[in-house]
């Protein structure tokens, strides 16, 4: 007989060139007998998975699967996110600058002359600027396409993960800051931006307690990494020392 799924020539139960199933099988569905080769029972319509079998065993004619089409297609879909969310946030206008814009950043959008990660730190720059212009409801529509941004980068940096956990924030994902915390921790055990995001995470969660103590972890480890003088530090110019002031606020402590 003819192999119905490769089309050569077969004796036995299984086809010797693609190992298609030659012989009467039974519908896992209902019971019913199947006829060789058939891709649908013809009883309850069920598919017997046969036709996906024989392409990922390489049959002659039926071209293996493959993923790269699907990794492709997502990254096209958000690459074209970013375009609309950074044109929606500030349609026509030059870009935002956030808290992790640098003085004079370039206005208008040219996403062809952008990485992905400058893609995606423009897209967290307009995010940040919605948020903090009381544009809330905005801020948390686009975030979670700022974060799928991010996942696009690759490996990431502390301040790139201090941008993906503030966004999470803004998302009210404290699971999510308190990951990209733990990961930075993971190189600087007391690095300051884990302890800020620890202490929004606590805060979002209204975990009071949790809060002071991430609080009293940015105290402790300030003037010991702020004289480390790293270059995450260096991109959120004023931000630690904007922090530190309004901890020192809320503990009624006078500041030095």
């Amino acid at each position: 007989m003819k192999c119905p799924a490769c089309g050569t020539n077969a004796s036995g139960k299984f086809c010797s060139s693609c190992g298609a199933q030659l012989s009467a099988a039974a519908c896992s569905a209902c019971g019913a007998a199947l006829s060789a080769g058939a891709k649908f029972c013809h009883g309850c319509g069920a598919p017997t998975g046969r036709g996906a079998d024989a392409a990922a065993r390489g049959a002659p004619g039926a071209a293996p699967r493959s993923n790269i089409p699907w990794i492709v297609g997502a990254a096209l879909v958000v690459v074209a996110l970013v375009v609309l969310a950074i044109t929606q946030l500030n349609p026509g206008g030059p870009a935002a600058a956030g808290p992790a814009a640098a003085p004079g950043a370039p206005g208008p959008v040219d996403l062809s002359q952008l990485s992905p990660r400058e893609a995606a730190d423009r897209l967290f720059n307009r995010v940040m600027s919605a948020d903090e212009g009381g544009a809330r409801d905005t801020a948390r529509f686009f975030a979670p396409m700022a974060i799928q941004a991010y996942a696009m980068v690759g490996d990431l940096d502390p301040d790139a993960r201090y941008h993906l956990g503030l966004l999470h924030i803004i998302a009210e994902n404290a699971a999510g800051a308190l990951a990209q915390a733990d990961t930075i921790t993971q190189g600087v055990s007391g690095h300051l931006y884990a302890a800020v995001l620890r202490a929004q995470a606590a805060q979002l969660r209204g975990d009071d307690a949790a809060r002071r103590r991430a609080e009293q972890a940015f105290l402790t480890n300030y003037d010991a990494e702020v004289a480390a003088n790293r270059p995450e530090y260096r991109d959120h110019p004023g931000l630690l020392e904007r922090y530190r002031a309004e901890i020192l606020a809320r503990q009624g402590t006078p500041g030095r």
